[in-house]
């Protein structure tokens, strides 16, 4: 059965670069200077159209009322990046943050994201020595244009372009007017002091908006390497600054890429209804009666799917649930979620307990197990996922006269427009995407399906026709968190310390190093992933491999721990010797949650320690039983990312992540029958509602401002665990298989 299809976003990696031979021919360009100037003058019809307006460098420019915008490469879908990169580029300025905007980068390929690539396929090249730094940047800004690297996903918009890009940017432009005030004052640049969007020369008295000195400035060429402030002298960084976006999700004047109108065109809409089971096609439809409806303007069979386009969208779905179809035969074999499960065990039986493809190889784990004084195995099993966002999959097209244009909320633009270009026979020059605001993306909008589906709809059609897809189509027939098992044997010596750590499961793809929960030391350790088929097509989903890596290892931990008879936070904490911000996170947590203290009858708490995309994450989760049925009363979290740029959005993510992990632990499931999904809509699909909400605490350690982590997604993985080992330590009941709330139904 072939493999089902994956992101092209998820195949970021070094080796999937080199593979493309991008790195590679890349590698020759070094030997011939690549090094960005300040192109200004190419960049600037582009971005900087407004009266008075001066692009400084690539990523700010100024107008003549000394308000500053930050042109941002990654998009906005509610994780406030866009302001918070604003923060960190306007700190380094020295701007005044009430006289700051924001502009979305343009999606023709002129902005790439370069230092995300950077960090992706070549991390140790971050921090180069400043001689070598400008060719470095110019490599990679060369393979982002190669690679269509616009993309927001890894938790790295802050971590990457915020403190790689962002800072320099501002830092450089403060440079450079200080460089032209200096020259025309007379003074030295020393002397000039920059504080509000303002330059002060206090000797002679002199004083100006930085508007007076935007064009001189941007003659110069912009430093590659400035010197960026230090944490005692941040201004903005590191403060809850109030978001840029918020005002207009609140006054409603925000528009997202489902609102989206043409102005002077009469809008077409259409819906549509892809194939039920993965790999199959249309053999053939009754669209009799839906052609008589009202609206009705065409009635498509794509071959594998179906659509109506009318004069609105209400017209389309009606007329769409009006079409009766039949599909060819599927080739998988898999038409059950028991035949899921059944194909992973499988090939989880097949490694036994050395087989698969060794991930990590550590010590003698055989050995070591051999000589245990108490062992002990476990297995557990994750679901798949829907990503269910609140604005469904939509996009609007106009194709015409050999050219594209398209509308939609993506997190991979230049991937979308080169799809669609594929897709049409077009040069990626000839597709326009602009870029509203996400209603939602949680990898989802990594894929650009949903695009190419848009695009071929208007091509057939010839005039703009605006596709969403329902409820159901986005529940049923998009692409899903993979489902996976995963088992454990372990090892305890005589003083209950964890010494064999053997792990092998089923499903391995972003990031690499999920699986392995490096920062406890076991000295004896074996992962390996035996690899088993797949039958619904995937995609990366808030946290990737982490929400069910995370689950796995620390559900496992737990068991260890009281297997050991030890106390689940100490069992931890002794294995963290070596890892003292780990620790520290831990110890953090628990003293928020009072651990030590005994919960109230019914009632247990269980805790769990991740580390992924930078960030480390600890959270407690104290669950009422008394009930029947886990409710969730409160959820603790310490959390280190190196520094929060922006405490208060830095606390909202993780309070965004808890819940939506919470949620995926206790309701979510996507199961299979006769090789469909079963689920369709909110009421099968279930999410935590604000009633079941817990109260929840979160806590920051800025353990390294050098190394910043991500936001967006570390919150999550712990939730899981930390929910199954609070019911444990509540009823006595271990939790190995998602989703929860099924199991006490």
């Amino acid at each position: 059965m072939a493999k089902p299809p994956r992101s092209r976003a998820a195949k970021w990696t070094r080796r999937g670069f080199i593979g493309a031979g991008i790195l590679a021919g890349g590698a020759l360009l070094i030997g011939v200077g690549v090094r960005p100037g300040n192109p200004v003058g190419e960049l600037g019809p582009k971005v900087a159209g407004g009266e008075g307006e001066q692009l400084i460098n690539s990523w700010l420019k100024i107008d003549a009322d000394n308000v500053v915008t930050a042109i941002v490469p990654h998009c906005e879908m509610g994780q406030g990046a866009h302001s918070v990169l604003a923060q960190m580029l306007a700190d380094e300025l020295d701007a005044d943050w009430s006289l700051v905007k924001v502009m979305q980068a343009p999606t023709d390929g002129s902005y790439v994201v370069t230092d995300t690539i950077r960090m992706f396929i070549a991390g140790g090249t971050v921090g180069a020595p400043d001689w070598l730094e400008p060719t470095w940047n110019g490599l990679f800004t060369k393979i982002g244009q190669l690679a269509d690297g616009l993309i927001t996903g890894g938790s790295s918009s802050i971590r990457t372009t915020g403190q790689h890009t962002m800072r320099i940017a501002g830092a450089a432009a403060r440079q450079m007017l200080v460089g032209a005030a200096a020259k025309e004052w007379g003074v030295p640049a020393s002397e000039i002091v920059t504080a509000g969007s303002t330059l002060s020369h206090k000797a002679s008295g002199k004083s100006a908006p930085y508007a007076q000195f935007a064009a001189a400035a941007a003659e110069q060429d912009m430093p590659q390497t400035p010197v960026l402030k230090a944490p005692k002298d941040y201004r903005l960084m590191g403060t809850d600054a109030p978001r840029t976006d918020i005002p207009a999700k609140v006054n409603g004047t925000a528009e997202f890429g489902i609102d989206t109108k043409i102005p002077g065109q009469t809008m077409t809409y259409a819906a549509v209804r892809r194939v039920p089971v993965p790999g199959t096609r249309v053999a053939k439809m009754d669209a009799g009666a839906a052609k008589a409806m009202p609206g009705v303007l065409q009635i498509l069979n794509m071959g594998d799917f179906i659509a109506v386009v009318a004069d609105s969208y209400w017209q389309a779905q009606q007329a769409l649930n009006g079409i009766t179809a039949e599909y060819t035969a599927a080739e998988s074999k898999i038409r059950s979620s028991a035949d899921q499960s059944a194909a992973f065990a499988a090939a989880l039986d097949q490694a036994g307990d050395g087989g698969g493809e060794e991930v990590i190889g550590k010590g003698k784990v055989a050995e070591a197990m051999q000589v245990a004084a108490k062992k002990l195995s476990a297995e557990y099993q994750a679901p798949y996922l829907a990503h269910a966002p609140l604005e469904p999959m939509n996009a609007t097209v106009w194709v015409r006269d050999g050219k594209c244009e398209i509308w939609t909320g993506t997190q991979v633009p230049l991937f979308a427009r080169s799809a669609a270009a594929k897709a049409l026979g077009l040069s990626a020059d000839d597709v326009t995407v602009h870029h509203p605001i996400m209603g939602g993306g949680f990898g989802r909008r990594l894929e650009t399906d949903y695009v190419i589906q848009a695009v071929r709809i208007a091509q057939a059609t010839g005039y703009p026709v605006k596709m969403i897809w329902s409820r159901e189509e986005d529940t049923q027939k998009g692409l899903f968190r993979p489902a996976d098992m995963s088992r454990f044997t372990g090892g305890l010596d005589a003083k209950g310390r964890l010494v064999a750590y053997n792990n092998v499961f089923t499903q391995r793809h972003d990031p690499q190093e999920a699986c392995d929960c490096a920062f406890y030391e076991i000295p004896h350790k074996s992962i390996r992933v035996a690899e088993a088929p797949l039958h619904l097509p995937f995609a990366a989903f808030r946290s990737v491999d982490h929400s069910q890596q995370a689950f796995f290892i620390e559900s496992f931990i737990d068991e260890a721990a009281h297997a050991a008879g030890h106390d689940p936070v100490e069992f931890r904490l002794g294995m963290l010797g070596n890892s003292p911000r780990h620790k520290a996170v831990l110890e953090k947590v628990t003293a928020m949650a009072n651990w030590s203290s005994k919960p109230a009858a019914g009632r247990g708490r269980g805790v769990a320690l991740t580390e992924s995309f930078g960030s480390i994450v600890a959270e407690v989760v104290e669950v009422d039983m008394t009930g029947g049925k886990p409710r969730v009363t409160n959820v603790w979290c310490a959390a280190d990312p190196g520094y929060a740029m922006n405490p208060d959005g830095f606390r909202n993510q993780m309070e965004g992540g808890i819940v939506f992990g919470l949620t995926a632990a206790l309701y979510g499931e996507i199961s299979l029958k006769d090789g469909a999904v079963e689920q369709g809509n909110f009421n099968d699909y279930q999410l935590m509602r604000i009633n079941e909400c817990p109260v929840i605490a979160v806590e920051i350690i800025n353990g390294n401002h050098e190394k910043l982590g991500g936001a967006g997604e570390p919150g999550l993985p712990p939730a899981a665990p930390a929910l199954a080992n609070a019911i444990f330590a509540a009823s006595g009941k271990r939790i190995r298989v998602l989703p929860i709330a099924k199991q006490f139904a």
